[in-house]
């Protein structure tokens, strides 16, 4: 578990520019949606709870390397709370058997979450009009993010089998 609270605190360096908006996309979302898929509800909680902590007391784990309370009531905190809701929300819906499909729609659901949940965060704290935050918030986001769902759904039986396999040693 704490090898994963790791993992989620170095997927906010992996980032990828977009173009003409000024933002990144991380691996922070295809992380937590994979712990939430691959753990238990309270493990998913912990490993979330642990990753946010750290960033509230000053270890640079958000996104671009930033921390602090600051970070958190900024622009872009509504997607860092946003994935504490998913690490409870996924493993109360997705079920504790694996279903490709139902971990799919999901994991599918959980962005869509994240990224509307952060837009309207971000269209109030920056004053911003509605077609702007949707541009800038959303639509900047969503089919990269979209992808990264649906191979986080789609790897689940092989992480489950590392952390079993890790386990039993």
């Amino acid at each position: 578990m704490a090898m994963f609270a790791a993992i989620l605190c170095i997927s906010a360096y992996i980032s990828v520019p977009l173009p003409l908006t000024g933002y990144h996309v991380t691996f922070l979302n295809f992380v937590i949606t994979l712990i939430a898929l691959v753990f238990p509800l309270e493990q998913s909680l912990l490993i979330s709870i642990v990753w946010l902590l750290l960033g509230a007391v000053g270890v640079p784990v958000f996104i671009g390397g930033n921390a602090g309370i600051g970070y958190l009531m900024g622009p872009l905190g509504g997607y860092t709370f946003s994935f504490i809701l998913v690490a409870i929300l996924v493993p109360l819906l997705r079920g504790a058997k694996y279903n490709r499909i139902r971990f799919t729609i999901v994991s599918v659901a959980s962005v869509v979450f994240v990224d509307l949940f952060g837009m309207v965060w971000l269209k109030f704290m920056n004053n911003m009009p509605w077609a702007t935050a949707w541009v800038a918030g959303f639509f900047s986001f969503i089919i990269l993010d979209l992808v990264k769902a649906v191979v986080a759904a789609q790897i689940v039986p092989a992480f489950r089998k590392v952390i079993t396999d890790q386990s039993q040693e």
